[in-house]
């Protein structure tokens, strides 16, 4: 009966953390989409509207000038932020105190801003804008440890990678909802709300009553996160090296796959970034019906929502590059339907939804480009970085954001969509410079993106499978050439980590092993998914894709446990691991797991292969003979130092 209280609790709070943390990441994304996307709406519009209207666009030049420059230097601020966090230890956590305390203040300020604070923005403009410089900074910096510590904490929730995936997938789809519903409720609302219309474009109060909301929403969901989760404790999870932004560029000057790959990225999302952000003012001074974006919102959010529910079936059928290629040529074309469109709302729908389609499909191919450069890198350089190649993405869309926001700010002026404007008052001319905006300056930009691309992102996942072949072959020598001592007397009992049929080490269908390259050892036809530790020790070589762990038992014998042949290709799919690299292990506990019908599916032979990769330190006798059937219970191999 205890036992199944246990359980159900267990259930309970698993339940739990899952809503908190998707529902958290529902209400960043709808404060993230506030700030990045339709802040600059309200500036551009709402904010300055005196009768001069020399001074109302010198004004929305100061601001967007300032919050593009704050933006570019709050770059600088974030690895302090990373270090922060690592360094933070309380009684609720490390990341926790962050996402709260981060999410409320943050909110706050925002809200604040989408005021013109008293009527200062016209009585005293130069305060105005020194009293917004202080909030936004500000504002911005607790967000991003807000921002930070909500993504960083994942592997906090647990340390079964199988849930991890699950709190990730359901955080995906609370963020991809939250991102776009603000479109879908945004001028409906903000026009209930207005005492005034203004041909559609809605009122100073109706635009901060629905920030208020957004804020609101943003500041409880983090407050949830923080009742909602608890992170699990671990001296695995302290985090000794600090991060700083001069290590990001050395990365970058060094691992040039990840250059080419962040320099691709850089103008693709520079360049997706200005057309989304201007989206609102097309419906809004063009098109002449803000409230029809209502539906581009809507379409949005649920297409969103299919495409990270579906995206796994892509990448196991089709490679990167086609993917890559046949998004951005989606991509093209909605853009250029958009483009021609003129009032026909149909067609703007049409262009708008088709330029939406793939842009995940390529955020995508980017990410998983960027974290296969990280064994790229570790092949070339010796070491690996994970934690700094990981954080360039980020960056690039904070800078894309700072970039396209100071553009749409002379855009606007120049294109007559500042205060007081509607849909009647911008002329031909007008309209046709903010389209050249839009949607010029954009396609240049992506074609630049895809020209880089082509030439010189060579990683693909053959050369990846390649790399993580050469680095399983190499794992154990720099463990070798730091301590040549490790290895001590006495007789290791190594017992079967599967259970299955016996296989000579030499007639594995893998070349490297067969050959002995990979150390001497056994093969196992495996009958079971369980993966147990055959001694005490610890993890000292883990793999992105799941396929393979390296241990190094207490008395120094290096063991690479590798689940099937070129199940790389599965890039994780079917696996899960239980324990982290560094990690402390006892005999007996269940290192991984595998689903062999995922790789039977995929036509991949899954024969287990268990290496001694230190072969040379020892005397190694086999106990049992090919064509016998052992558990995990079963001693296979016997090892003796030399």
């Amino acid at each position: 009966m205890d036992t199944k209280i246990a359980t159900a609790k267990s259930k309970q709070h698993v339940a739990r953390s899952r809503f908190a943390y998707s529902m958290g990441a529902f209400g960043h994304d709808v404060f993230y989409a506030l700030l990045s996307t339709y802040f600059i709406m309200y500036v551009t519009g709402h904010l300055f509207n005196s009768s001069n209207k020399a001074f109302n666009n010198h004004m929305v030049l100061w601001v967007t000038s300032i919050i593009a420059v704050l933006r570019i230097v709050e770059l600088l601020v974030d690895p302090l932020i990373g270090n922060a966090i690592d360094r933070t230890n309380t009684r609720w956590g490390k990341f926790k105190p962050w996402v709260v305390g981060g999410g409320i203040i943050s909110a706050i300020i925002l809200a604040i801003l989408f005021t013109p604070m008293g009527g200062l923005s016209l009585s005293n403009p130069y305060l105005y804008l020194l009293i917004f410089a202080i909030l936004y900074i500000i504002m911005d910096i607790f967000y991003s440890f807000n921002d930070v510590a909500f993504w960083s904490m994942i592997p906090a929730l647990s340390f079964d990678s199988h849930e991890r995936d699950k709190i990730a997938t359901f955080a995906r789809v609370g963020s991809t909802v939250g991102g776009n519903i603000v479109g879908f409720v945004i001028m409906p609302m903000v026009l209930f709300f207005s005492a005034n219309q203004n041909g559609g474009t809605g009122d100073d109060r109706g635009w901060f009553i629905f920030a208020a909301i957004a804020a609101a929403v943003a500041a409880i969901t983090a407050v949830g996160v923080g009742l909602g989760t608890h992170e699990e404790k671990s001296l695995l999870r302290e985090n000794k090296e600090q991060t700083k932004l001069k290590d990001v560029y050395k990365i970058l000057v060094k691992n040039d796959q990840l250059f080419a790959i962040a320099l691709s990225y850089l103008f693709y999302t520079t360049g997706i970034t200005l057309v989304n952000s201007m989206e609102l003012y097309y419906f809004t001074y063009i098109l002449g019906d803000s409230r029809a974006f209502s539906i581009l919102g809507g379409l949005n959010t649920v297409i969103g929502v299919i495409s990270v529910l579906t995206f796994p079936l892509f990448t196991g059928k089709i490679s990167r590059r086609k993917l890559f290629y046949g998004s951005v040529s989606l991509l093209f074309l909605g853009l250029l339907i958009f483009a021609f469109a003129g009032k026909s709302l149909i067609l703007v729908l049409v262009g708008a939804e088709l330029f939406f389609i793939p842009q995940p499909l390529v955020f995508l191919v980017v990410l998983m480009t960027i974290t296969d450069s990280v064994e790229y890198g570790q092949l070339k350089l010796g070491h690996r970085d994970e934690s700094l190649t990981l954080s360039v993405r980020p960056l690039l869309d904070k800078f894309a954001g700072a970039v396209s926001g100071w553009i749409i700010g002379p855009t606007t002026i120049i294109a007559g969509m500042t205060a007081g404007a509607t849909a009647a008052t911008v002329t031909a001319a007008g309209a046709a410079k903010f389209k050249l905006v839009m949607f010029l300056a954009p396609a240049i930009l992506i074609l630049i993106s895809v020209f880089i691309f082509a030439k010189k992102v060579k990683l693909d996942e053959k050369m990846h499978a390649k790399i993580v072949a050469e680095l399983e072959k190499t794992w154990g020598d720099h463990l070798e050439d730091a301590d040549s001592d490790t290895s001590q007397p006495g007789v290791t009992d190594i017992t079967s980590p599967v259970a299955g049929t016996l296989v000579n080490l030499k007639d594995v269908n893998d070349e490297n092993f067969a050959s002995g390259n990979m150390g001497k050892g056994f093969a196992i036809k495996p009958s079971d998914g369980k993966v147990i530790a055959p001694f005490s020790g610890t993890v000292r070589a883990t793999f992105s894709t799941r396929h393979a762990i390296g241990l190094e038992s207490d008395n120094g014998i290096m063991l690479l446990i590798h689940v099937g042949i070129d199940t790389v290709k599965l890039r994780g799919t079917g696996f899960i691991s239980y324990f982290d690299k560094d990690q402390h292990f006892d005999k007996g506990d269940e290192l991984m797991e595998f689903w062999d019908p995922a790789i039977k599916k995929a036509g991949l032979d899954d024969t287990v292969m268990v290496t001694v990769t230190n072969s040379k330190d020892f005397d190694i006798k086999l106990l049992k003979d090919a064509g016998e059937k052992v558990t995990t219970t079963d001693i296979v191999m016997e090892v003796s130092k030399k």
